[in-house]
């Protein structure tokens, strides 16, 4: 059975890394057949404005619904009733992704411009900005442990029989700055553009609703698990701009707080 799980972990893994790398693309308009503002077919126009609009924001509700959803304690304690525990962050992370295909395979291009910046200077360094976003993600995956956060060390430790080590709460290099590094790189990634349309303003506005709902959620679970720890830390640190002359060090909390988020020690993010 370990070895089945392994297997679907790594499916799973691979279905994510290559969905990842198309919404890159999807966004930037390069690379791929289809993206946020050109049709697979070629010449093809626009849908009606309605249809595309309702669509759009359809496929985009998915997605954040299903993310939102399987990333709460509640629903992760009830599905582990379902599946083995070991395979459900690879079942959130296929999931996540088969969202995301459904996403760019029905999106309706809107390409009414609403900006566009003519200065090469000025739109290479937002192409720039944009990249630099992604590569701000990938990073700040890895520094709070890429393969534990896309399900890949918990099938293997199901496979070999070992128990992973209690998680901890960590805040390493970026995250001493700023609380959500992950959530910028994507605002970046979805802002910084030399052409925006239509249907680029939806899916960037869209995502950034998105993404601070899911902050406030996400901070209300970690408040709950590490109590004043947390709140010290939000206190010390922006969102997604540093607090000038301010850092996180965990040396500042109290005796009595350090006792109660020792008690407390779960994942820094869901």
């Amino acid at each position: 059975m370990g070895a089945v799980i392994l297997l679907y972990g790594i499916a799973a893994y691979a279905i994510f890394f290559a969905t990842v790398l198309y919404a890159m693309g999807f966004v930037a308009n390069v690379v791929v057949p289809k993206s946020i503002d050109i049709a697979v077919a070629a010449g093809a126009g626009d849908a009606p404005f309605a249809e595309a609009l309702v669509v759009n924001v359809l496929l985009l509700g998915l997605f954040a619904v299903q993310h939102s959803v399987m990333a709460r304690p509640a629903f992760k304690r009830w599905w582990t009733r379902i599946i083995a525990p070991a395979a459900e962050r690879s079942t959130f992370v296929l999931l996540a992704s088969l969202a995301l295909i459904l996403l760019f395979v029905q999106w309706r291009p809107m390409t009414a411009s609403i900006w566009t910046v003519t200065d090469p200077v000025a739109g290479a360094a937002l192409t720039a900005i944009s990249w630099l976003g992604w590569v701000l993600v990938f990073v700040s995956t890895f520094l709070i442990d890429h393969f534990e956060l896309f399900g890949l060390k918990q099938v293997v430790a199901r496979l070999t029989g070992r128990q992973l080590p209690p998680p901890t709460f960590k805040t390493p290099l970026f995250y001493r700055r700023i609380r959500h590094p992950i959530y910028l790189g994507f605002l970046l990634a979805f802002w910084a553009t030399a052409t925006m349309s239509a249907g680029h303003l939806l899916f960037a506005i869209a995502t950034t609703g998105y993404i601070l709902i899911g902050i406030w959620f996400e901070e209300r679970d970690l408040i709950e698990l590490f109590g004043d720890k947390y709140r010290h830390y939000r206190e010390q640190v922006g969102m997604f701009i540093p607090l000038p002359g301010r850092r996180f060090d965990a040396r500042r909390i109290e005796p009595s707080q350090r006792v109660e988020a020792s008690q407390r020690e779960a994942p820094t993010r869901t």
